[in-house]
């Protein structure tokens, strides 16, 4: 049985039509006569999807068991046994109840197609695993529930649910999504419209990428070489010189010009390595491709118009944007130049813009072939066997009459010799030195340096002939070796310094110190100034006594106007500055990264203070203001001589005094407690203790038989700061008792799971969304439409700014049945044998 066939219906957000969809597609199938079963569909109490359900057959769920809850998943061995035709799975990033088969849904969908299942399932953008860093940063809200790009990629078919922003919303307003309670808050936080657009950017642009794939699988399984102009594609042919700047924004203006245009410069580079580019220059034009939303390919080719028409067909590309020739005129004898050529064979379907620029005519240097350095042994020997060798040869052949072809055939064999050692020159004058001796004692007329026989000349001629090129092409042979062992050594020094942009790793005294690793330097500094006439300065440097001037230094490589890269140590050879201009452009790109990551961090510094500077403000305009005016009309109350009070009215004109203070000091608490947070003066004296010397005396603030408490004897010892976890977990269970019905109680439990103890605080309120249960530790958050009188919003965040400066997690997790649970994780200690454990309330009197 073959593998069955997955189709993915893909969302930009929750409630466009996902699971809609996929129903509507299982009844046309049951229709057809296909057998199709629902394995796991969740219809949220949508009335329209749950209608969508009648007339499906439902596989039974498995149920489970965990933390007291139980829940419901698919049954993988039941839809096995079944073996429909077309199984229906929703949620495809879905993550399994702990004790399932699988850790993922994706997983459980992998053993149904494995097994010749055919499975329609759902899966929203916001769960691709590689988009993650990206949504986050739209909606502010981490998905913890993702699905590997690749699972979602090998679908068989991909169809796209789309759905406007606005329409998207009337339908949440409608109740068509969530319920009631819920809608408020959905629409003024996930499902706002620049968050829904941004989304939506994402679905359709990742469906487009997705499209393309299957229209290169295409083209290359069906061989069509032809040019398909779905889309504008533009390839701007580079050669490295200062025109490319020019030829990708030129690009960049004509992609604008169509929907969907896309621009990808390319750099042919020759095998042969003897000719190449400015790699600061190619880094800036890289830079700037990308800055304009392109793509930059590095591609190796002898032939350049050849190489450069073959990728723009391979990438189904619809122009070609190239520069006028630089070349003199005198220099087209070389050949018409790349620009014509490429014109030329370019084809109907491809169309080629030669761009003026200012570098025209102005000429461009010609290949120069440099010779490798063999070695000064090497040479010695080579020159030795050169000169030496035919001497010697000469003397042996004395002896011995092998006749005169033998005797050229042993004296090319020294020559040979001689090229393998020294080279090029040593070989010629072996040739040159051997022919003289064979004419000289082995051709007749012997002893004399002329020729009787005209056939003797011939053979010479050809000795020498053959000789010469045995040489050339062995010295050729020797050089294109040692080239392409220093080319391989520059790839692997360019691969990681590419590896390190791709990594992200920013560390300048790193790229440094990698520099004079590389090149085997005493010390590298980069040097800075504003201008020509200020001092130098060191941004950076590793190993001793740097340079302090790029002219004290063996080797400076500038790198634009003012800066520049000084080497101490020894003197690079010219051959070694190609290398090292690229790692002077990458010292500049990550020393402007690290200062603008520095000012990023300082607005971003300034931005929240003034943030908080506001909201605390706003927080003692209104919220401090309501108990104030309730405490200062009681007491003007108290106080009035026109009234006679009874003692029941002054015993609740006291108790709302009294009601006004308390929240007033638990208002001003929360305020100095996040101002200490917010400027880091918070310092945790971290100390060994029992959960039930603390926990219960963080319960004195809420009513006593609204919290039912399980902390069990046997629980290792946390390390903690008393009155912080004091304080953390008061403001956790305040919050839990303010959002739980008048009925329901909360529950506070602690477990000890490996090496931690988790402190679990239970409510049976409306919980939280998903998308909402990390911003409600952002300072100044109330959930939903809270009222101003609960509070500043700030008690979750001082819990989560205390436990973390204790080395501590807190975390909100969905109640089993309904609800919002705080998970509070604090590191375990072994408890000592005969040691008691210290008094918490000893520890706050004596601070």
């Amino acid at each position: 049985m073959g593998r069955g066939k997955l189709r993915i219906y893909l969302g930009a957000a929750p409630g466009v039509g996902k699971t809609y969809a996929m129903l509507s597609e299982a009844h046309r199938r049951v229709e057809r006569g296909t057998d199709c079963v629902v394995a796991f569909v969740e219809h949220h109490h949508r009335p329209r999807t749950e209608v969508m359900l009648h007339g499906l057959e439902q596989v039974q769920r498995r149920e489970l068991e965990y933390r007291g809850g139980a829940f419901t998943e698919m049954d993988v061995d039941a839809v096995l046994d079944r073996a429909p035709a077309v199984a229906l799975v929703d949620e495809l990033a879905h993550a399994n109840v702990p004790g399932s088969r699988n850790a993922k849904r994706w997983q459980d969908v992998e053993e149904l197609l494995a097994a010749g299942i055919d499975v329609v399932s759902t899966v929203n953008i916001q769960h691709l695993e590689s988009l993650g860093d990206v949504v986050e940063s739209i909606t502010g809200v981490r998905q913890r529930e993702t699905v590997p790009d690749e699972v979602v990629r090998r679908a068989d078919q991909i169809e796209l649910v789309d759905m406007s922003p606005p329409a998207l919303r009337r339908r949440m307003a409608h109740g068509n999504i969530y319920k009631s309670d819920k809608v408020d808050a959905a629409l003024s936080n996930y499902f706002r419209p620049g968050n829904l657009t941004a989304l939506r950017e994402l679905a359709l642009l990742w469906v487009a990428d997705r499209v393309d794939e299957y229209l290169t699988e295409y083209r290359s399984e069906h061989r069509v070489s032809k040019i398909w102009g779905s889309r504008e594609r533009i390839v701007v042919g580079l050669t490295g010189g200062p025109e490319g700047r020019t030829l990708i924004r030129r690009a960049a203006r004509l992609a604008e010009k169509g929907a969907g245009g896309e621009v990808m410069a390319v750099y042919i580079a020759r095998s042969d390595g003897l000719t190449a580019a400015s790699p600061k220059e190619l880094a800036l034009q890289r830079t700037l491709v990308e800055d304009l939303g392109g793509t930059f390919h590095h591609v190796v080719g002898d032939d350049i118009p050849a190489s450069l028409l073959d990728f723009a067909r391979g990438v189904n590309a619809t122009q070609i944007v190239l520069g006028s020739s630089r070349r003199k005129t005198w220099q087209y004898v070389f050949g018409p130049g790349v620009g014509v050529t490429v014109a030329r064979e370019s084809g109907p379907d491809l169309d080629v813009h030669i761009v003026t620029h200012e570098e025209v005519a102005k000429g461009r240097g010609l290949p120069v072939a440099r010779g490798a350095r063999l070695g000064r042994s090497r040479i010695i020997w080579g020159w030795l066997i050169g000169v030496g060798g035919p001497v010697v040869l000469a003397l042996l052949l004395n002896t011995i009459d092998l006749g005169l072809a033998n005797d050229m055939l042993l004296f090319l064999a020294v020559t040979v010799a001689a090229a393998l050692l020294g080279g090029l020159l040593p070989a010629l004058a072996s040739a040159a030195f051997g022919s003289l001796l064979l004419n000289y004692f082995y051709t007749p007329p012997l002893h004399r340096l002329t020729v009787a026989d005209p056939k003797n000349i011939v053979a010479i001629v050809i000795f020498v002939g053959v000789a010469v090129s045995v040489a050339s092409v062995v010295d050729l042979a020797a050089r294109r070796t040692h080239q392409a062992a220093r080319l391989r050594a520059e790839s692997e020094i360019l691969s990681f310094l590419a590896g390190s942009v791709l990594r992200g790793e920013t560390s300048l005294e790193a790229l440094l110190e990698r520099v004079r690793e590389t090149f085997a330097m005493e010390s590298v500094a980069l040097l800075e100034r504003v201008n020509d006439v200020e001092p130098w300065t060191c941004a950076g440097s590793v190993g001793p006594d740097p340079s302090a001037r790029p002219e004290d230094a063996d080797v400076d490589m500038p790198v634009g106007d003012h800066m520049a890269l000084a080497l101490s140590g020894r003197v690079l050879p010219a051959s070694d500055r190609r290398v090292l201009a690229a790692f002077a452009a990458q010292a500049a790109v990550v020393l402007d990264r690290q200062r603008l990551q520095h000012e990023a961090d300082q607005a971003k510094e300034l931005a929240e203070g003034n943030r908080i500077r506001t909201a605390l403000l706003a927080a003692v305009s209104h919220d401090l203001r309501t108990p104030l005016a309730g405490i200062k009309a009681s007491v003007s109350s108290l106080r009035s001589d026109d009234v006679a009070w009874s003692e029941e009215d002054q015993a609740e004109l006291l108790e709302g005094i009294e009601d006004g203070a308390d929240r007033l000091d638990h208002l001003v608490g929360n305020l100095l407690d996040m101002s200490r947070l917010q400027t880091g003066t918070v310092a945790p004296l971290i100390r060994e203790i029992d959960l039930d010397e603390v926990v219960p005396v963080a319960l004195g603030g809420v009513p006593e038989d609204s919290v039912d408490l399980e902390i069990p004897e046997s629980l290792p010892m946390v390390a903690v700061d008393a009155g912080l976890l004091e304080r953390a977990v008061a403001n956790l269970v305040e919050n839990a008792v303010k959002y739980s019905p008048l009925d329901a109680r909360v529950m506070v439990a602690a477990s000890a799971i490996a090496d931690r103890v988790e402190v679990r605080v239970v409510d049976r309120g409306p919980g939280v969304p998903d998308e909402a249960k990390d911003r409600i530790f952002a300072p100044f958050q109330r959930y939903g439409d809270a009222p101003r009188g609960n509070g500043v919003g700030l008690g979750l965040a001082v819990a989560r700014g205390f436990t973390e400066a204790m080395g501590g997690t807190l975390n909100a997790e969905d109640t089993p049945g309904g609800g919002l649970t705080m998970v509070l994780t604090l590191r375990a200690v072994a408890r000592r044998p005969g040691v008691a454990a210290p008094s918490a309330v000893a520890e706050r009197q004596a601070s």
